[in-house]
């Protein structure tokens, strides 16, 4: 289906190109006054970015946080001097004089933009094709936001359209990550997205034809997107009027995300240094610079020139802003009036709110019986499902082992999907084999706002998701990665699917809170501080990585203080403790049948639940030298991996109960056994740690 076309035609003036110029010669300088950077492509960019920011893109400068906004996501990160230009002469904050502190210490400006840092920076892009998955999320999200709050509109009337523009540079589209997300766009058919393509031919080691020679276009259109490509003005300069032309031409197909290829020339017009590798990521040189300044027209003796017409012409932008806001206002109040209730549910969602008595609709388990983790994650998921609209998510092709199947008969796809449940506003996404990607996506979903979502797969598969999960934690994203199958109990798989070190690693990454809950009724605390912490109340955001069991483990009481991260789950008997054993996740049982050996032997034991150290690390130190009292030296830490996290615990008297080396394929209770996480085993290091404590 399509819109109904537009048949504005673009004004280009002399202002407009002026400004177009002084964004380049204000990229040169930027990079020439610190010293490195990327010049290159922020000159060759300029008048597509500038096209998008004061000729097409709906925004308000003056409120960058405005709801119905259009995003804009540049993947091509090293390029960030082609955003910081147009927020400059678009008016969003940055100043001149924050040009030319780019790269330095405090400034607005940094080597790639970050999200929550430069007002008008929608993410935070540095490793390459990670800009282009999360444009995906934010198309994916902007389509269910439509679906929880105004399904029934019309293609293009509904106060909640809005467009998702991206560019992407050469590398991001070598990257993998940007072929895992941009074929799920096209099989969503994401109307909403465009993404713009420069095809400059240039990477770090030269021309592009040393490590490329697919046709980029047919792949594109082999995902399922509209495609174009945009040809250069005869002088190889991008044209805007072709550039305009196109993206009003992928506006009007919304059944298809739509990609602009863009053949550019790094560097343009720099007479020497354009179209070369130089240009990429290294500074002109103050004799080119001068000499491309000639070539546009600007004194080369100035540097930063920006002319005080272009500046009242580009600042433009705030009173078109404010204009469209205003017209937007209209639509939205009369929605508003349309829908009461719709409109509350509004108002709870953007408060960052959750619904009255959703903490009661979580499952309180059975004690004794035993309950894989991951059976109990998914219990609670369609317990809060069926109270929290704006919660959605789903796995990269394992819903049915991550158990995150939160409505089986309502799947994210859209119109035309010939599965029964297909609904383009489900609420189960069907991410693929896309790991990687569904974790960038994810970040997108949180960035572009108004949802919860989270998203599984087998714990061992963290590592494909990696450079992504360290962004959700640098921008502070509350996302929710489910991650199953959590050590070497899942048996007979073997290795390759036994994580070992990923733990260890994951919670070396600043930021994440990892959270291994030790059975089914931890499992449901877990997810209830996990959505308290995602809540604007709490303040600063973080991603949640939990941690689950394929295996079955017993049932403890509920106890709240698992939210503290680390708690006394089992006292000793018979005095104050000689030993505190600690322990995760499956290996918690462990420990409390090794205090049960212990105390027979009549060592008084106290065993601690600790399922995360970051949630335990908050805490006051009363509180952690309470549940881990300084007095007791004598400690095991039990968890089926490696013990890298464990030694600040357990001291130079400690025991660690570990895996430092790879699994194999068996079933898991043989492998627990073989590998020495038993009962006995731990109660025999108790023993050793008791003896080192009394040296």
């Amino acid at each position: 289906m399509s819109t109904k076309p537009t048949t504005t035609d673009l004004e280009w003036t002399e202002l407009d190109q002026r400004a177009v110029d002084t964004a380049r010669v204000l990229a040169a300088d930027a990079v020439q006054k610190v010293g490195n950077g990327h010049p290159g492509t922020a000159m060759s960019l300029a008048p597509a970015a500038y096209t998008l920011f004061q000729k097409v893109m709906r925004h308000d400068p003056a409120d960058p946080e405005w709801v119905a906004r259009d995003r804009f996501v540049l993947s091509a990160g090293h390029s960030s001097l082609t955003l910081y230009t147009q927020l400059f002469l678009a008016g969003f904050g940055l100043e001149l004089d924050d040009l030319k502190a780019f790269r330095t210490w405090g400034s607005k400006t940094p080597g790639h933009p970050e999200y929550g840092h430069t007002a008008g920076v929608e993410t935070t892009t540095g490793p390459l094709g990670q800009g282009v998955a999360n444009a995906v999320g934010m198309a994916m999200a902007a389509r269910y936001e439509r679906g929880l709050f105004d399904p029934e509109a019309a293609q293009g009337e509904s106060p909640f359209d809005h467009y998702i523009y991206a560019i992407a540079g050469d590398g991001c589209l070598q990257e993998g990550i940007s072929a895992e997300a941009s074929s799920l766009a096209g099989h969503q058919r994401l109307g909403n997205l465009i993404l713009l393509w420069d095809d400059n031919h240039i990477s770090i080691e030269g021309d592009t034809e040393t490590a490329v020679s697919e046709d980029t276009v047919a792949r594109y259109e082999a995902y399922g997107w509209h495609v174009q490509r945009v040809a250069p003005k005869p002088d190889g300069d991008l044209d805007p009027h072709a550039l305009y032309d196109a993206v009003e031409a992928a506006k009007r197909v919304t059944d298809r995300p739509s990609f602009i290829a863009m053949r550019s020339i790094i560097a343009w017009p720099a007479p020497n240094a354009q179209n070369t590798e130089a240009a990429h990521g290294s500074a002109l040189g103050d004799d080119e610079v001068a000499a491309t300044k000639r070539v546009l027209g600007f004194d080369p003796e100035q540097t930063f020139q920006v002319d005080d017409a272009v500046l009242k012409h580009t600042r433009q932008a705030l009173e078109r802003g404010r204009e469209a806001k205003a017209a937007w206002e209209t639509s939205f109040q009369q929605w508003r009036s349309a829908d009461a209730q719709r409109a509350a549910e509004f108002d709870r969602i953007s408060a960052g709110e959750l619904p009255a008595g959703w903490e009661e609709k979580l499952p309180v388990f059975e004690t004794g019986k035993g309950v894989a983790t991951r059976a109990a994650s998914g219990k609670v998921l369609q317990a809060l499902g069926a109270i929290v609209p704006e919660l959605w998510g789903g796995s990269a092709d394992l819903a049915g082992s991550n158990n995150t199947t939160i409505d089986k008969d309502s799947s994210f796809l859209p119109a035309g999907n010939p599965l029964p449940e297909a609904d383009p506003y489900g609420r189960t996404v069907h991410f693929g084999i896309r790991e990687h990607s569904m974790a960038a996506e994810m970040n997108g979903i949180t960035l572009h706002g108004n949802t919860r979502v989270y998203g599984g797969t087998f714990l061992v598969f963290s590592d494909y998701m990696r450079n992504a999960v360290r962004l959700s934690a640098l921008m502070h994203l509350p996302v929710t990665y489910v991650w199953t199958h959590d050590s070497i109990g899942l048996g007979e798989d073997g290795p390759t699917h036994q994580p070992v070190e990923h733990l260890a690693s994951l919670r070396a990454i600043p930021g994440l809170n990892v959270v291994r809950p030790a059975d089914a009724n931890e499992t449901a605390i877990a997810w209830r501080e996990i959505f308290r912490r995602h809540t604007k109340v709490f303040g600063k955001g973080a991603p949640h990585g939990l941690a689950l069991t394929r295996q079955g483990v017993p049932t403890y009481e509920a106890n709240d203080d698992a939210a503290k991260g680390g708690y006394v789950l089992f006292e000793a008997d018979g005095g104050a403790p000689e030993a505190v054993l600690i322990a995760t996740g499956s290996e918690v049982h462990l420990a409390v049948e090794a205090r049960e050996l212990l105390q027979a032997d009549g060592v008084p034991t106290r065993v601690v639940s600790m399922p995360s150290v970051e949630w335990f690390e908050e805490q006051d130190q009363g509180y952690r030298d309470s549940v881990l009292p300084p007095s007791v030296t004598a400690r095991v830490a039990v968890e089926a991996g490696i013990g890298l996290t464990w030694h600040k615990y357990v001291g130079d008297a400690g025991r660690i109960v570990s895996l430092e080396h790879f699994g194999a394929s068996a079933d898991g209770k043989v492998l627990f056994r073989e590998f020495g996480f038993t009962a006995e085993n731990v109660a025999a290091q108790a023993r050793e740690s008791i003896e080192a404590a009394r040296r």
